[in-house]
């Protein structure tokens, strides 16, 4: 079969038994799996069965499967459906027939293909920010009751910053909205790089930025440290104000700046919604002192401003 196949023009990858199969499986991808039932380790039906448990924890992961048999029995056929297969294919199957065969998998594998990148962009339309690349307030509220979870359950450390642009309505009065729409993906752009160097530098775990609405921009800190989260902040006020982006408005910088609030637990535990004002509390406190700093601790020595 595999030479028959090979001679057809497809790659074919073979395996001794189901449990080489398996192990092959999750290493590789495929448009198509040819499974005989008798095989030696793990037979066909138990080998389908543990490859559509791997596919159940995969996003949109579905491969045919195809049982090979001498003995096409009523028994085999109702088995092997029930273990995940989806078509019976005689071994001695004549050549045009094999070849009809591939053909309308190789059409059921393409529009499988298209099927898996339309879900993955309507997956990614519900969760980021066309605008600015970040994730959205949907997807943000998702991933913080998640990582709000696992922290209230393992007693860990929890941050929380508030990012607002100063005077940004005055810039879009002046600049236009166009002009303010580039200005936000260009904030948004600053605010991910030092998102990203937190997590590489490993002063926090899987943190993540996210546009709030409208010029608000939300950073989540999951499992860092009080330091961490005012260095943070520092680092997004300057990252802001070297994107140099012209603001006559926003006086005395001339350039757009922005405010930052921070909060942080070394022990997650209540709600959420208290840490979010506290938060916010002092992203006024930022404001109120005039702009273009991080007041990220009751310490307010540590406001950021240049």
């Amino acid at each position: 079969m595999a030479a028959r196949l090979a001679s057809f023009g497809h790659a074919v990858t073979t395996a001794a038994n189901g449990q080489l199969a398996l192990d092959i499986f999750k290493e590789e991808d495929f448009d198509l799996i040819l499974m005989d039932i008798e095989m030696p380790v793990m037979n066909g039906f138990e080998t389908t069965n543990r490859i559509r448990a791997i596919e159940a924890a995969r996003q949109w992961a579905w491969t045919p499967i195809l049982f090979l048999t001498a003995s096409d029995t009523q028994d085999n056929l109702i088995t092997a459906i029930e273990a995940g297969g989806d078509d019976f294919l005689p071994k001695t199957v004549p050549e045009a027939v094999l070849q009809a065969k591939m053909k309308a998998m190789g059409r059921i594998a393409t529009l499988r293909q298209r099927l898996a990148f339309a879900n993955q962009q309507l997956t990614e339309q519900a969760c980021i920010d066309g605008l600015t690349g970040l994730c959205n307030r949907r997807y943000m509220d998702l991933r913080l009751d998640v990582a709000w979870a696992d922290a209230v359950r393992l007693g860990q450390p929890f941050g929380l910053l508030m990012i607002d642009i100063d005077n940004f309505k005055k810039y879009n009065d002046h600049y236009g909205h166009a002009a303010g729409d580039n200005c936000l993906h260009a904030v948004a752009h600053a605010i991910d790089g030092v998102v990203h160097a937190a997590n590489s530098g490993g002063y926090t775990t899987n943190a993540f930025a996210a546009r709030y609405g409208g010029e608000e921009f939300a950073v989540v800190l999951p499992c860092t440290s009080d330091a961490a989260v005012e260095g943070v902040a520092a680092s997004i006020v300057e990252a802001v104000q070297h994107c140099g982006i012209e603001h006559v408005g926003n006086q005395p910088w001339g350039i757009v700046t922005a405010s930052v609030g921070g909060g942080y637990l070394p022990v997650a535990q209540g709600r959420i919604a208290d840490l979010f004002r506290q938060v916010d509390q002092r992203l006024y406190l930022a404001k109120d002192n005039g702009r273009n700093r991080a007041v990220a601790s009751n310490d307010s020595s540590n406001d950021t401003t240049k």
